[in-house]
């Protein structure tokens, strides 16, 4: 190991140490206070998280108010996060990870996560926060999907649009060819015909991000997870155990829910992708501490939130 290995990770632990410091502050802003006629939130929180879920949360609600706020824990979610969950939002409904195993369907990896949204979306709106985003205006885009009870996720810059699979298809084996060892989600994206069943080619994909996406009541069930599952898992046998088919499965079953969209890039976006057009940003893994944004908008909303409250 070079000596910049070193330097890039104590860096890491300084930026990691600095925002920790930080969204300690989220425990002095008011409780969440639920409504009644909002969208259901759902996440799935490690015990690593769960103050930045707390400011991803409350970011979020200053917006959009949720009727409903679901954790599905992680294994290392203790009582005391389970605690604090509950003082800092009273209503809070705490559901295990195990509880939404299925068979036919991988563990681990978020699935339970995907799982769960199946269970609750027969019920009404369920959104998908990821506890590394942060919401930092109107969300217009996303109240308007929820009024209309319109499914959306997350796009990426280069692509916004639903895009038929034998297109996908092609383009994702491409791709395979040039890596000696293919990223999972491209190996999937090179089978979506065999995901859409019997070679439908009128089925289509999202290319989009699991992180924040809106499913609409009554938008799609368990066995059509189920389904999916047991199509790829045959295709591409054990590496569909692996992480990035959920994030797949979602971009898949988003794709194919009648009137589905694609949010607006870069108005939802990464931190290397913001603008002033942008009003939420998923700080994704390798981005979370980029030029130091996510530290900044945390202090800014932290500030906000107590100055309302004083």
């Amino acid at each position: 190991m070079n000596l910049s290995y070193y330097i890039e990770n104590l860096l890491r632990r300084w930026n990691v140490w600095r925002f920790n410091r930080c969204a300690r502050g989220v425990l002095s802003t008011p409780h969440l206070v639920l409504g009644k006629d909002g969208p259901l939130l759902l996440s799935m929180v490690h015990h690593r998280d769960v103050l930045p879920y707390l400011l991803a949360l409350k970011s979020f609600a200053h917006r959009l108010q949720p009727s409903r706020v679901v954790v599905v824990a992680d294994p290392t979610i203790d009582a005391d996060d389970e605690a604090l969950f509950r003082q800092q939002v009273p209503g809070i409904e705490l559901r295990r990870a195990h509880e939404f195993e299925q068979l036919g369907v991988p563990t681990g990896g978020t699935w339970e996560r995907l799982m769960a949204i199946a269970h609750y979306v027969k019920e009404g709106y369920v959104i998908q926060l990821d506890a590394d985003t942060l919401t930092l205006a109107n969300i217009d885009h996303v109240v308007d999907c929820c009024k209309r009870n319109i499914s959306f996720t997350l796009g990426t810059y280069d692509l916004q649009a639903k895009v038929g699979v034998a297109e996908v298809s092609r383009w994702a084996k491409s791709h395979c060819d040039t890596h000696a060892i293919p990223h999972v989600q491209l190996r999937c994206e090179a089978a979506l015909l065999t995901a859409a069943a019997a070679g439908d080619t009128d089925k289509t994909y999202i290319r989009g991000c699991s992180g924040f996406a809106g499913f609409g009541r009554e938008s799609f069930t368990a066995d059509d997870v189920v389904a999916l599952s047991r199509r790829m898992q045959q295709h591409i046998g054990e590496a569909w155990s692996k992480w990035g088919t959920e994030q797949f499965a979602s971009n898949f079953i988003v794709g194919n829910i009648p009137g589905s969209q694609v949010l607006p890039h870069p108005v939802y976006t990464t931190p290397n992708r913001i603008n002033h057009t942008t009003v939420m940003v998923h700080f994704i893994g390798p981005l979370r501490y980029y030029k130091g944004i996510y530290l900044r908008e945390a202090r800014r909303f932290l500030g906000r939130a107590l100055a309302e409250h004083a």
